[in-house]
């Protein structure tokens, strides 16, 4: 066995890779406009004089961009193509680069930053959806991991290009190059990665099964033969025909609607794969860290650095899920993922139930603050290597070729309204009860654990459309 994989890894064309790389570029852009307001955060209160309110708005607003711009991005995918959507967002995100980077009020700054959430909702719909339907079906799982290494990469990108800024300008607020503002640099410098973007979206070809549906059948064949030369390409355009006849014999013809509460059954795994990916508390681990480690002895100064460090791991762990996916299976990684961060998130709980103090006073006592520590190291390890990567890898091939792309926007804007709603509440129930938070966290990653067990069937080595008629078959069985 190990030799045969050695073998169908050796095998994949150049071209491939290149290609999912370049479809990932937008992944690296989702993680790196949405994590870069970190490093500028207290400056631009300074700067415009807000009040803690307003100041978790213009943050949090980012949020509803990108869930308006995922399902935004099925439509114009749909329609126009996977390639015009991802030169769109490139659009969106060197604009919103500039708006932000010379907002001259907080208005301002709050629609230059949804505009750049619009971007990073198409990115994060558009990535997945390409790099699924040029990967070959036995490497897929690899490529389609690639999303979430892109966007953790980003993320470190963000955190260290922030910290590059304050220091070397002695402090975010403190001007830097011409005379601006270091703050401000750091929104100026995600216009790099977009014009990147924007320059491969130029270089890519379009997604084979979207030129079927266009009927552009010979173009399509060409694409095939580039990306999968070992496999039948007749074989491939012939399923995919059998798809979209399908979706018109069921009288759907690319509709998300459906007998399960308005929509496909289908979709609804889809929505619920990516709610419970953001209601185990992920991004509060990188929204709200200083607290957790000002609790276990760490100074504030550090919280910076343990920041990036944490994204490392997180990248680290990625490629870790990235070697596995396609050599044991979705189900048994997104479980062990579930039952690692139902108890990591349970100890956390446990630990801060004996804490002492309140709010920023907090601290905890004894052998509960390495407890703690060690309790969150392991949860970003659970959700790194298995749910981070392996939902957008799911999202990506569960869907039918017909619906695929706005049913990928719908469950992605569900995650990003979760991530939102988690994002924004946490102040509020932390300052209520951490242990009960923590605790209501680990009930959602126990019942993701679930959801996998009963309603996520096995995809590893189908081709798209054999994983599709799977889940489609599973998700109209009554429970």
């Amino acid at each position: 066995m190990p030799t045969a994989q050695k073998q169908t890894t050796a095998q994949i064309p150049r071209r491939v890779i290149w290609l999912a790389l370049a479809g990932a570029v937008g992944g690296f852009l989702f993680g790196f406009d949405s994590s870069v307001v970190n490093g500028a955060v207290d400056a631009m209160k300074d700067e415009f004089a807000l009040s803690e309110a307003v100041t978790g708005f213009a943050v949090a607003i980012a949020l509803l961009g990108c869930a308006a711009g995922a399902y935004l991005a099925g439509k114009v995918a749909d329609r126009y193509g996977r390639i015009p959507a991802m030169k769109l967002g490139a659009l969106l995100f060197l604009v919103s680069a500039f708006g932000t980077g010379f907002a001259f009020s907080v208005w301002d700054l709050i629609f230059w930053r949804l505009v750049g959430g619009l971007g990073i909702g198409l990115a994060s719909v558009i990535a997945p959806a390409y790099i699924s339907e040029i990967s070959p079906r036995k490497v897929r799982g690899r490529l389609a991991s690639l999303q979430q290494l892109a966007i953790t990469t980003g993320i470190f990108a963000a955190l260290l290009s922030d910290a590059l800024f304050a220091t070397s300008a002695g402090g975010a607020d403190q001007p830097f190059w011409l005379g601006i503002e270091a703050w401000r640099w750091m929104f100026l410098a995600a216009a790099l990665p977009a014009v990147v973007y924007g320059w491969v979206a130029y270089t890519l070809p379009e997604s084979p099964r979207f030129l079927v549906f266009l009927g552009k059948e010979d173009e399509a064949r060409k694409v095939f033969d580039s990306i999968a030369p070992a496999e039948d390409t007749d074989r491939h355009i012939r399923e995919i025909r059998e798809a979209i006849d399908e979706d018109k014999l069921a009288g759907q013809k690319g509709s998300l609607r459906g007998k399960t509460f308005g929509l496909q059954a289908v979709v609804w795994v889809g929505i619920i794969l990516s709610v419970l990916q953001q209601f185990v508390g992920i991004n509060v681990i990188f929204y709200y860290s200083t607290t957790l480690w000002k609790a276990v002895g760490f100074q504030e100064k550090d919280s910076l650095t343990i920041s990036v460090a944490t994204s490392v791991t997180n990248i680290l762990v990625t490629l870790v899920a990235i070697a596995l996916v396609d050599r044991i299976g979705r189900r048994p990684i997104l479980l062990a993922g579930s039952v690692g961060m139902a108890v990591s998130l349970g100890a956390m709980a446990l630990a801060f139930s004996s804490a002492v103090g309140s709010g920023p006073e907090i601290s905890l006592p004894g052998a509960w603050g390495p407890v703690a520590l060690v309790a969150a190291n392991i949860f970003v390890v659970s959700f790194g290597a298995s749910w981070g990567p392996l939902v957008w890898v799911l999202l990506g091939e569960i869907f039918p070729s017909r619906i695929r792309a706005r049913a990928l926007g719908l469950a992605a804007a569900a995650q990003w309204v979760a991530n939102f709603a988690i994002t924004l509440s946490f102040p509020v129930m932390a300052a209520g009860s951490l242990p009960l938070t923590y605790a209501m966290y680990a009930l959602f990653a126990a019942a993701s654990f679930f959801f996998v067990m009963f309603k996520v069937p096995e995809t590893n080595g189908m081709s798209l459309e054999q994983a599709e008629t799977l889940f489609v078959a599973k998700g109209s069985k009554k429970p």
